[in-house]
């Protein structure tokens, strides 16, 4: 098992911390931004999906014309485009990335995000209708004759892609906390995102996923995946201190200029967990919860505040947990991403590289 590294670029520079600079697409901080993350080591980058926000497709092209390596993870939302042609869609940006992709499937957790896009369903039925996007994208990827599909949501007559990905399997990443989600997880998902957890709630949430996929046939079990936002510095005292002002430039950000997506109250079960466990500001060793409370949940917030060897000790937690991939951003995106290449990237690799020799001797 060796673990895989993610981040995650934005299409201009912006955080918690930073007000937005630029126009709202910059191709060339796009570019850099992937090209610092291939050469800080990082496997995957994630590209996320918003109501108001450029088009994650157009991204990932631009993205992957400007790296060799690094591999992308494409954030969609069923329900806006037919699944036969997102599956088409998928599968060509595939052959242009070179087999390079993976789609991270967003059901959505907020009603007025969805609704900014004309979707009114509930979640349940947001679940129900994912469900049947992945068994038609699925078809469409992997079907060598015409099929025909009869859901609830969507309705397929003689359906057929003849682009199919340019890898032979093309990774599905789910995530969310409610029944719903783990149950779609179980049967279509071949990687489960967390958000950053507890090392105690990570696990109790790998149980109840483990108990889900006796329900379904499954080729190989899910593999697991999940978040946080280091905060680095040589001292530990140092990144505590680092820790606070990010704390107090975010509270600025919120206060000041009105971000509205971090004034929604928590929708989603995973974002109504961050809310809970924020009530304790620092759990396990070094897993800070601050900006949580600022953010209601919203996004992955949670962050592991230390020395690049105290941040990668408490990764390699979790990958004992059977979590062998982690995604990492920070509070000063593309500086970060530099930094974290320097001596996380390789500590974590050298922590998990050494349990794994661990486990063969054992």
């Amino acid at each position: 098992m060796t673990i895989q590294i993610l981040g995650m670029i934005g299409h201009r520079l912006a955080s918690e911390t930073t007000p937005a600079e630029g126009p709202v697409f910059n191709p060339d901080y796009v570019a850099n931004f992937a090209k610092a993350h291939e050469d800080a080591g990082f496997d995957r980058v994630l590209i996320g999906q918003w109501s108001d926000q450029p088009d994650g497709f157009i991204v990932a092209a631009h993205a992957g014309a400007n790296t060799s390596k690094l591999k992308f993870l494409l954030a969609h939302r069923p329900g806006f485009i037919a699944p036969t042609l997102a599956a088409r869609k998928y599968a060509t940006l595939d052959h242009l990335v070179k087999g390079r992709l993976a789609i991270h499937v967003i059901t959505g957790g907020s009603d007025p995000e969805q609704q900014r896009d004309g979707d009114f369903l509930t979640k349940a039925e947001r679940y129900a209708r994912t469900k049947e996007f992945l068994d038609i994208a699925k078809l469409s990827w992997y079907s060598n004759k015409p099929f025909q599909y009869n859901g609830k949501y969507y309705q397929v007559k003689d359906g057929f892609s003849e682009i199919k990905p340019y890898q032979s399997h093309l990774p599905v990443y789910f995530g969310g906390s409610s029944q719903e989600a783990l149950n779609v997880a179980a049967e279509h998902a071949d990687v489960f995102a967390l958000w950053g957890e507890p090392l105690a709630g990570a696990a109790e949430l790998i149980k109840n996923i483990r108990a889900n996929e006796v329900n379904f046939e499954r080729k190989n079990p899910l593999d697991f995946n999940i978040s946080f936002r280091p905060i680095i510095a040589d001292t530990e005292a140092q990144a505590w201190e680092k820790a606070q002002d990010i704390y107090r430039l975010t509270r600025d950000q919120i206060e000041n200029r009105g971000l509205r997506k971090d004034k929604q109250s928590a929708q989603s079960v995973g974002a109504q967990r961050l809310v809970e466990l924020a009530s304790k500001e620092v759990h396990d060793t070094n897993l800070w919860t601050g900006i949580s409370t600022l953010v209601h949940g919203n996004h992955n917030s949670t962050a592991l505040v230390g020395t690049p060897e105290q941040v990668a000790e408490s990764i390699a937690e979790y990958y004992k947990l059977g979590i062998n991939s982690v995604l990492i951003r920070g509070f000063d995106p593309l500086n970060d991403v530099i930094e974290y290449g320097k001596e996380l990237l390789p500590s974590i690799r050298h922590k998990t590289a050494e349990l794994d020799k661990l486990n063969k001797i054992t």
